[in-house]
């Protein structure tokens, strides 16, 4: 039997209060201004049904045209401007928190690996989306 694998756990501090990282964080029309981990790629269409049992998807696209995929899934846990918790279509969780301290909000987004690529490579990819996600709600 395989060991089962450690969860990987990324965060940013996002100079906003939580009601706006929120509002960012999930609804589609700001979904797709940040959701890429590359200059390279982007989000063209994304929906969010944010209620336990509604179900969200994201489409990430090569901006060439060489490869897209879904991300998607279904909400287990909706705690407004406090926390999420869904499971992804693979069965995988992922965990988020927003803490607001002082006008800003601490997210700590917590996910189950999957087995494809490296965990390192899914830490950088999932923290370069962050950070991408950070510099766009500053910016607003």
């Amino acid at each position: 039997m395989e060991a089962t694998k450690q969860a990987i756990t990324i965060s940013s501090t996002i100079q906003q209060p939580a009601a706006k990282v929120w509002e960012f964080w999930n609804a589609p029309e700001h979904i797709t201004q940040w959701c890429a981990a590359s200059d390279d790629w982007h989000a063209p269409k994304a929906s969010s049904d944010l209620r336990p049992g509604g179900a969200f998807s994201t489409t990430m696209a090569a901006k060439d045209g060489s490869f897209s995929f879904d991300f998607g899934g279904i909400f287990d846990v909706v705690e407004p401007h406090s926390r999420i918790e869904y499971t992804l279509g693979d069965g995988r969780k992922v965990k988020i928190k927003f803490t607001e301290a002082n006008g800003q909000t601490e997210v700590v987004e917590t996910f189950d690996p999957e087995d494809t690529n490296p965990e390192d490579m899914q830490r950088a990819g999932w923290q370069a989306i962050l950070d991408n996600f950070k510099k766009y709600a500053e910016s607003k």
